[in-house]
């Protein structure tokens, strides 16, 4: 029998290619990537039922089958940090130049989205933007409630043109951590514009919080009454107004009238309950990361009360999904922001700010960035990204890398009163309290049992005191600092090469103005 190698080979490759399924893996694993170090890493994909997975690097091979659902997974044990390119094969799939490193995910709001090249010295920051030892990914805006289990996207190495694009805050805090360790750095951003918190907590969580009753009850009539279709067809017949009017305007020669804006359907945007938890973060959730950073709180402003106990839930069920720990979350305190007071009130922004320094007191493994200093009263978006990163990174080179270096602004811890006198203690003092532009501390206001808080005149007194008084009020009760939107003040920790800005506060708990939202 004379045997045809032609169709041999043909029916070889048809098999190889056909009858055997194709592995695949998500798009947060591959080629460029950089694997956290010294902790297992979990890798994933999918492939045919019962298909033999074969995974291989370094000196690592691992095998696995995919289960009933086409689903498989094998975690690679702990490397140590290294600079040398590896390859790693699954199967058919070669992923190439992979790094071993840290891993850092840069989530919020448009702040944390904020790019590189819209920051304070745009042009020096990307032209010296050559790091082909950090690799960064971008996820997608998905917002959706179905889980979603990948996205378009893929692993760069930092360069000017890649890095351009990127979250400012997170490309600076990750250079740093760069120069600092000397490893690779791998650098995830999912933050979304305008973003809500509760859209980024799992909605059946969510739902079991007695304070996010309003919010969520306020979706459910939305979800109930929102149609798209009906949203569009009266976008288009207030197009066909606008346009007639355009027309009547050019006749009389006068200004073109403005155009009417095409509906943004809620159902699939970043305040929905659930949304971004679904599509933003669950297509890499359980990849290595060493910890989180997080730039978000405006869009909650109006909810300061409730972001007392949403935002502790969305850190611990990000960690809780990712079955990893209580991994690190460093977060920034909302800048100064709007008009600034003449005479003390309550207002929302302030109200948000606490919110955030007390989820300090619920969680382990948190820290907070104060930049009450580096806001633009006209403009939510501060461009001085510098110091946003810097003071983020303060955090996770003293807590998770051991280095002896201050990371904590001035908190309150007590007061006294005392002849008509408040004195006020504080912890996190550095090498003592200082004032900033002048001698005498501004931003303080005080009240008596009226309630009526006023300006404040104070001074230091030595190391981690501040006393605070008023003339006009005998009996002091309450002192605030920095309880406003934008507010006016000075007071800092002072270190050998640094300074720090206080923590914000008030020693009263009068009701807030976002109670019940």
């Amino acid at each position: 029998m004379k045997i045809n190698f032609r169709i041999l080979l043909v029916f070889h490759v048809f098999c190889s290619t056909f009858l055997r399924g194709d592995v695949r893996t998500p798009a947060i694993i591959g080629s460029n990537m950089v694997l956290q170090q010294n902790q297992e890493n979990k890798l994933w994909g999918w492939a045919d039922q019962g298909e033999l997975i074969s995974v291989s690097i370094s000196d690592q091979s691992h095998k696995t089958t995919a289960d009933s659902m086409g689903k498989w997974k094998v975690m690679l044990a702990p490397m140590s940090a290294s600079p040398k390119p590896m390859t790693l094969k699954i199967n058919q799939l070669i992923y190439e130049n992979v790094l071993v490193g840290e891993v850092w995910l840069c989530s919020g709001q448009s702040n944390m989205a904020w790019s590189l090249g819209n920051a304070d010295d745009a042009d020096l920051e990307v032209m010296t933007a050559n790091f082909p030892n950090i690799r960064l990914i971008s996820i997608p805006q998905v917002g959706t409630q179905t889980p979603q289990e990948d996205f378009n996207g893929r692993w760069e190495k930092a360069s000017p043109v890649t890095a351009k694009n990127f979250s400012a805050v997170g490309y600076i805090f990750g250079r740093t951590i760069h120069q600092s360790l000397k490893v690779p750095v791998g650098l995830i951003d999912n933050a979304w514009g305008g973003s809500a918190c509760e859209a980024w907590i799992p909605r059946e969580r969510l739902g079991q919080l007695e304070v996010a009753k309003p919010f969520m009850d306020s979706w459910l009539e939305i979800e109930a009454n929102y149609d798209p279709v009906v949203a569009e067809e009266r976008y288009e017949k207030q197009k066909i107004k606008w346009q007639e009017k355009v027309k009547k305007a050019k006749a009389l020669g006068e200004p073109k009238p403005r155009a009417p804006n095409r509906p943004r359907n809620p159902l699939t945007g970043q305040h929905l309950p659930g949304n971004l938890f679904n599509g933003v973060l669950n297509p890499i959730i359980g990849y290595g990361i060493k910890g989180a950073i997080w730039y978000q709180g405006e869009s909650n402003s109006a909810r300061g009360h409730a972001y007392r106990d949403v935002f502790p839930l969305m850190i611990q069920s990000w960690r809780d999904a990712w079955k990893q720990g209580d991994f690190s979350f460093y977060w920034a305190q909302l800048a100064d922001f709007r008009e600034e007071l003449m005479e003390p009130a309550s207002q929302e922004w302030a109200e948000l700010r606490e919110a955030q320094t007390y989820t300090l007191d619920k969680l382990k493994r948190v820290g907070e960035a104060v930049i009450i200093d580096v806001g633009e009263g006209r403009d939510i978006h501060p461009r001085n990204k510098q110091i946003v990163a810097n003071r983020l990174v303060r955090h996770a080179l003293a807590k998770d890398y051991g280095m002896d270096i201050p990371h904590q602004s001035p908190r309150y811890r007590e007061m006294e009163i005392k002849e008509g006198r408040i004195i006020l203690s504080f912890d996190h003092v550095g090498d003592g309290l200082y004032t900033f532009d002048i001698r005498e501390p501004i931003g303080f206001s005080i009240c008596g049992e009226d309630k009526k808080f006023v300006w404040a005149d104070a001074k230091l007194i030595g190391k981690d005191k501040v006393e605070v008084w008023s003339d006009s009020i005998e009996k002091p009760v309450a002192v605030r600092y920095a309880w406003a939107d934008n507010p006016v003040c000075n007071l800092y920790r002072k270190d050998e090469k640094i300074t720090l800005p206080a923590t914000p506060f008030r020693t009263d708990d009068f009701p807030l103005l976002s109670i019940g939202r």
